[in-house]
């Protein structure tokens, strides 16, 4: 059975619309167009439901068949999403009051999707973090109020199943995967103690030796926590607003580890500078890191905080692993150009490095096989549009939005996993008719007046370093251990001190009769002055030269410095005789 083809929703002020992805890449026809200005989108976590607000209801419909599921008259929602199982509908609306309701309405409603009646209404003024965080089978919810997690039980809303309450809890990150679930959460520092993090598994909360393990650090305004997929470590991203040495004004990040088994780390990246990006193989063994100053590096690293891979340095500030984990993307975005380096990570190959310019979105197909990219409003409000793209730098399909208009928003129908089994890696360029865009060779700008001269050596502004398997002297080398490697430099120490000792052995030269030349004869012609004035005019002239160079590579000289050059020839004529003995 051939697998499915991936959905694109696309959202813009010229409505919804659902994209069939490729080869064909053409509206879906069982998805009527929504010409309403949309306000937000979502799939639910298998792809089998879509729901959508157009400002004036909320719609749930069945994917690919497009039969509608429920229909809920909620105008002014702003943000909504499923529950795993598509047991709930969340929605989110501003928080508001009024005269006659001065404590306002709650604006966070959970709903049966089965009979559409509303399961409990919550007060959540902020749409930080406004979403209950589901385990996967939905046996627990969790939502963070007033600095306590508060968890329920099989979807029942009315009833805290239990409590977590610590100094104040400012963010929380629940498991994937099968129960039991856990959760980490991160109590900022005050009063001169740290900040931690703690891994907990539910239900075990209390007493002194319940957490799973414990980290904690210095320097954290704020953290960002990522679980790998198989719920078996942390990383932990700590940052602050304010570099106080005054080196970066991204603030300072630091980047942690910590495995459910109590193991923590400090990830030792080897270039300072912020942290741009972590990214997560979804095999749960090693992930990314983008790291350092401008042009950035990008390594990978086991669970063992160890690097397996050193990427080297470019313009790039993200990472992406496709679904199956077997291909990366590093990209630059923002501020940077758009290049993508796409590498094969099991043979560690560069597939291809096609370049996006303008791009605020990037996200892989859920085939590995496919991306889009998209210049959305309101990070851009000009040359909006989408491109979705074979791994390999190919486009495959184009849309570019009317300049009335705006895109807001582009997302691919997910699907569980193991729907797209992985695929052999592609070298070769897949063919289109729109072709690839290779990021094209930059050069150095240099002024009109020194274009048509010879190019001398320039010193670069940022030493760029290349790949681990592209150094010199690293082809066909193996990568060793450090044992392997301290156990080379004994055997190394070994040949070299046994070598010296048969030097030293070694029996004196038997002398020769023959006359042997001097290393190094010096002419002279008898006369001491005469030599000194031949030293001093070669002198000059040595001087001369170099100062030609200069002129030749386009320095402007001094009126003194032209004067020396045209006294050359009359030097010339000066060392001549003096040779000669005239």
């Amino acid at each position: 059975m051939a697998p499915p083809i991936p959905h694109l929703a696309v959202q813009g002020s010229d409505g919804t619309l659902l994209l069939c992805g490729p080869p064909s890449c053409q509206e879906s026809s069982a998805f009527q167009r929504d010409d309403r200005q949309g306000k937000h989108m979502t799939f639910s976590r298998d792809g089998s439901l879509f729901g959508w607000c157009n400002g004036s209801q909320v719609s749930v419909i069945k994917v690919p068949s497009g039969d509608l599921v429920k229909s809920f008259d909620l105008p002014k929602t702003a943000s909504l999403e499923f529950s795993p199982l598509n047991n709930v509908l969340a929605t989110w609306q501003q928080y508001t009051k009024t005269q006659d309701k001065p404590q306002g309405e709650p604006n966070l409603q959970l709903w049966d999707l089965q009979t559409g009646t509303c399961i409990k209404a919550f007060y959540q003024k902020m749409m930080t973090g406004w979403c209950p965080r589901w385990a996967d089978d939905e046996s627990i919810a969790v939502r963070n109020v007033n600095n306590e997690l508060h968890f329920f039980e099989n979807n029942n809303f009315e009833t805290i199943a239990n409590k977590l309450h610590l100094q104040k809890v400012s963010e929380f990150a629940l498991s994937p995967g099968s129960q039991p679930s856990k959760v980490a959460v991160y109590v900022p520092g005050s009063k001169g103690a740290p900040s931690f993090v703690r891994l907990y598994q539910y239900p075990n909360f209390g007493g002194p030796n319940s957490a799973l393990a414990n980290k904690s650090f210095f320097k954290a305004d704020k953290v960002d926590m990522l679980w790998n997929k198989k719920a078996t470590a942390v990383l932990v991203t700590a940052s602050t607003e304010v570099d106080k040495t005054g080196a970066s004004y991204y603030g300072e990040q630091t980047l942690h580890y910590l495995a459910t088994n109590g193991e923590g780390a400090v990830v030792q990246l080897p270039k300072n500078g912020p942290i741009y990006d972590v990214s997560w193989n979804p095999n749960s063994s090693e992930f990314c890191v983008v790291y350092g100053f401008m042009p950035a590096k990008a390594t990978i690293f086991n669970h063992k905080c160890e690097s397996v891979f050193d990427f080297g340095t470019g313009p790039r500030n993200a990472a992406f692993y496709s679904p199956q984990g077997h291909i990366l993307v590093l990209s630059g975005f923002g501020n940077l150009r758009g290049q993508m380096e796409v590498w094969d990570v099991k043979k560690y190959i560069q597939v291809s490095k096609p370049q996006a310019e303008d791009t605020t979105h990037f996200s892989w197909c859920p085939d590995g096989e496919h991306i889009v990219t998209a210049t959305c409003s309101p990070r851009l409000r000009v040359s909006n549009g989408y491109k979705i793209w074979h791994y390999t730098g190919t486009v495959l399909f184009k849309h570019e939005t009317p300049l009335n208009k705006e895109l807001w928003q582009v997302l691919w129908q997910p699907f569980p996993t193991g729907t797209f089994p992985e695929k052999a890696v592609k070298y070769q360029a897949v063919q289109s008719e729109l072709g690839s865009t290779e990021a094209k060779p930059t050069q150095a700008y240099r002024p009109p007046a020194l274009r048509n001269k010879p190019q001398a050596a320039i010193s670069k502004l940022h030493e760029e370093e290349p790949p681990q398997n592209m150094k010199p002297g690293a082809a066909g080398e193996k990568q060793m251990s450090k044992a392997a490697l301290k156990n080379q430099k004994k055997r190394e120490a070994k040949k070299a001190a046994k070598q010296e000792n048969k030097s030293d052995e070694a029996p004196p030269p038997v002398e020769d009769s023959t006359p042997v030349a001097p290393a190094h004869v010096t002419s002279t012609h008898g006369d001491p002055e005469t030599d000194k004035k031949i030293k001093n005019l070669k002198k000059k002239l040595k001087a001369i030269d170099e100062l030609k160079e200069q002129q030749t590579a386009g320095k402007v000289m001094q009126k003194n410095q032209l004067e020396k050059i045209q006294k050359e020839a009359q030097l010339l004529k000066e060392l001549e005789d003096l040779e000669l003995g005239v």
